[in-house]
C-alpha cells in the first residue's frame, strides 16, 4: 500500500475527478486523473491502481443513468473499442515509460487546446460507422494504457448533440464494458501486485462520493463552465508531461 503523502495529495483529487467525471460529465475531464497521480508514481502504476476504483464508478454511474443511453451509438461503439483494447493489450510491452507520458501529455494538451478554440458544432449528426468504429478504437487502446478513452470518444459523440443525459449514459455504458474487459489483461500482464491492490482499496471509498458530486454537479453547473475549469489545470499538467517524457526518452 502506498502511503507516501506526496502520493494521497495527487491521488486522492485525481479519484475525486474521475468520479465527478463519470457522474456527471461524460468521463472527459476524467483524463486529468493520470497525469496528477503520475506526478507521484509511474503512468502504469497510477493507471493500475485506478482501474479497479474505476470498475466500481461504472457501476454506480450506469445506475445513475439507467437507460438513458443511445443504442445506436453503443451498437457502433462498443465491439470498436474492445478491439482497441486487445490491440493495447499486445502493444503494452513496446511502450516505455517515457512513451507513455508523451502519450498522455500530448492527448492532455491536445484535449485542453480544443476546447479553447471554441469552434462551432455543425447541426446534430446521428451515427456513422466508419467514424464511430474509428473513434471508439482508439479510445479502447488509449482507454487500456492511461484510462484516457473519453477525448477520442467526444470527438465522435459531441457533434452529434446528444441531450446531457444521453451523452453521460452512453459513456457510462462503453467505458463501464471495456473497463471490465480490461480486467482480464491487466491481471495477464501483472499490473495487479499486492501493492497496486491495497492502494487501490484504500482509494475506494471516495468512488461513491466522486460519483455522488458528479451527478449533483450535472444538475447544477453548465459542462462549458466545468470543462473551463479543468482544462486549464488539464494543460499545465499535458505541458509538464510532454517535457518529462522528452527529457527521458
Amino acid at each position: 500500500m502506498i502511503l507516501d503523502p506526496f502520493f494521497l495529495l495527487c491521488a486522492i483529487p485525481a479519484v475525486l475527478i474521475f468520479g465527478i467525471a463519470k457522474g456527471g460529465f461524460g468521463g472527459s475531464i476524467g483524463i486529468v486523473s493520470v497525469p496528477l497521480m503520475a506526478f507521484a508514481v509511474s503512468p502504469l502504476q497510477a493507471a493500475a491502481i485506478l482501474l479497479p476504483i474505476l470498475c466500481v464508478m461504472d457501476i454506480l454511474a450506469i445506475r445513475k443513468f439507467w437507460r438513458r443511453w443511445d443504442a445506436d451509438n453503443l451498437r457502433i461503439m462498443l465491439p470498436a473499442a474492445i478491439l482497441g483494447v486487445v490491440i493495447g493489450t499486445f502493444t503494452f510491452k513496446y511502450l516505455s515509460e517515457a512513451h507513455v507520458r508523451l502519450l498522455i501529455g500530448l492527448l492532455a494538451l491536445g484535449f485542453a487546446l480544443n476546447y479553447y478554440r471554441k469552434r462551432e458544432l455543425q447541426e446534430g449528426r446521428r451515427p456513422g460507422a466508419v467514424a464511430g468504429t474509428f473513434w471508439s478504437m482508439l479510445a479502447g487502446f488509449t482507454s487500456f494504457g492511461i484510462h484516457a478513452g473519453s477525448p477520442p470518444v467526444s470527438v465522435y459523440l459531441i457533434p452529434q448533440k446528444l441531450h446531457p443525459s444521453i451523452f453521460v449514459g452512453t459513456c457510462a455504458v462503453l467505458f463501464g464494458v471495456t473497463n471490465y474487459v480490461k480486467l482480464v489483461p491487466y491481471f495477464w500482464l501483472g499490473q495487479f501486485s499486492a501493492d497496486n491492490l491495497l492502494t487501490s482499496l484504500m482509494l475506494l471509498p471516495l468512488a461513491p462520493l466522486g460519483i455522488w458530486l458528479g451527478y449533483r454537479l450535472h444538475k447544477k453547473f453548465s459542462a462549458k463552465q466545468f470543462y473551463g475549469f479543468f482544462n486549464f489545470f488539464l494543460m499545465i499538467a499535458g505541458i509538464k508531461l510532454i517535457y518529462d517524457g522528452l527529457l527521458t526518452l
